[in-house]
């Protein structure tokens, strides 16, 4: 029976190789410090793991060099990186001097820079003599991991700072955008009231009885238009001050409609109101009952010229007092309690007291009625001046997804023909009106003819 043979020594010199690969050292022909002072203490395991493996002496001071070299690099990139971050903190101080202008900041920053370019230029001249371990490692890389938050913690206090300083000054501008619209929309509402006021259309009073041509409807037409438009800003702004949702109600208005646009939802209100204002508008008396429909052509023309002058300059609410059962008062009072909705005039004032008001033959003087009743005043105007005519004038629509003809019809927006393709129209915004052959066209809002509706 043959004897158990121990197995052989292991290979000294491979095991080194292998030992000092594992821990990723490589051999300094010279050492980076004489200073035998300091022994950077190696792994009680991985001393264990050589005395195991039956080092020598000499084998276990190299892996204690190896390993004393390797933290002496560690602490001086650590140190070099260290610095580098100082420098940024101290350059970004430099900018920060710089806005506002601070002399004094801006000499000490200055100064900061030089230092720490000073600092990493010893640091060159250190490791290019190989004497780059001044103090032990371990105390230089937990000093540069010091130096290093210092560093971040007071470039992230100089951005805070840039960012504070942006902040202030972009709430100063908005303070200021904010004072300047409020002052515009000051001037504007008092140009809007001195427009929609009662007094004299100047631009009209160049029209004459023989010689009323389309050129006066469309001057009139305008007018009438821009009051429209004042009351659907007034009326929107009623609505979102009473908390409505304007997206549903101008859905519920013109639903299956896609608006490109988000301010595009108030040519929906203002087709609403064209719709109700305009409604029975081919009617001499507006579909109200009255002897006055019964006159002759020719007195029938001469009745609504004359009152087209008498109204076009008169105070509006003073006619109304004074002439409670005129056609006119009769016509306003009509659309009030038809286009505005109890629960809306509730909504918006808490009561119904315009609304008994207007319908016991009373006018309020509240700045709503006032804007209803300037817009009622000037649709009713052109159509005195409508039916002063010796030619017949009617309204028309644009039918829901014609193609656009841009000899009935033109766009409320410019910007949609911008796309290529054909378009169709979602909804009329304004009549159109034929006087005799003439045309003047409609206002409609447009959608293209492949993109299918949107809720």
């Amino acid at each position: 029976m043959e004897s158990i043979r121990p197995s052989p020594a292991p290979n000294r010199s491979k095991l080194a190789r292998t030992f000092q690969k594992v821990i990723h050292l490589r051999a300094s022909s010279k050492p980076f410090s004489s200073n035998n002072g300091f022994c950077l203490l190696i792994p009680q395991e991985k001393l264990k793991c050589c005395e195991s493996h039956h080092f020598d002496k000499e084998e276990i001071q190299e892996c204690k060099e190896n390993s004393r070299n390797r933290a002496v690099l560690e602490a001086f990139v650590a140190k070099l990186f260290a610095t580098i971050s100082s420098l940024k903190a101290a350059y970004a101080e430099l900018q920060m001097a710089q806005f506002p202008y601070n002399s004094d900041a801006i000499q000490a920053a200055d100064q900061s820079v030089v230092d720490e370019l000073k600092a990493l230029s010893e640091l060159k001249h250190s490791y290019l003599k190989k004497q780059v371990d001044s103090s032990p490692p371990h105390v230089t890389l937990m000093l540069a991991e010091i130096q290093e938050q210092q560093s971040l913690m007071k470039t992230y206090e100089i951005t805070m700072k840039k960012m504070q300083g942006e902040i202030e000054g972009k709430e100063s501008l908005i303070s200021s955008l904010q004072k300047e619209l409020q002052e515009i929309s000051i001037d504007n509402k008092s140009l809007e009231r001195k427009l929609n006021a009662s007094g004299s259309f100047t631009v009209l009073d160049n029209v004459r009885f023989s010689d009323v041509n389309p050129k006066d409807f469309i001057t009139v037409l305008h007018y009438a238009m821009r009051s429209v438009r004042h009351f659907v800003k007034h009326l929107i702004r009623d609505m979102e001050g009473a908390n409505w949702d304007i997206d549903a109600a101008a859905a519920a208005i013109q639903n299956g409609v896609s608006f490109e646009k988000k301010h595009h939802k108030a040519f929906a209100f203002e087709s609403f109101i064209c719709r109700e204002i305009f409604n029975g508008f081919n009617d001499p008396c507006f579909s109200i009952q009255t002897d006055h429909c019964c006159l002759s052509p020719e007195k029938q023309r001469a009745f609504f010229f004359d009152q087209f002058k008498k109204l076009k300059s008169a105070s509006l609410i003073h006619f109304l007092k004074q002439n409670p059962s005129s056609l006119f008062a009769k016509f306003l009072k009509a659309k009030y309690l038809h286009l505005v909705h109890p629960k809306m005039e509730f909504s918006f004032s808490g009561n119904l007291t315009q609304r008994k008001l207007v319908n016991s033959g009373e006018f309020p003087e509240t700045e709503f009625f006032k804007a209803f009743a300037e817009m009622g005043r000037r649709v009713w105007l052109l159509h005195c001046l409508a039916f002063s005519f010796d030619q017949q004038v009617t309204t028309f629509q644009a039918r829901k997804g014609a193609r656009f003809s841009d000899v009935y019809m033109e766009s409320v927006t410019d910007d949609v023909f911008a796309g290529a393709g054909e378009f169709q129209v979602a909804f009329t915004v304004v009549p159109g009106f034929k006087v005799g052959k003439i045309v003047v066209q409609s206002q409609v809002y447009l959608s293209p003819v492949s993109s299918p509706a949107k809720s």
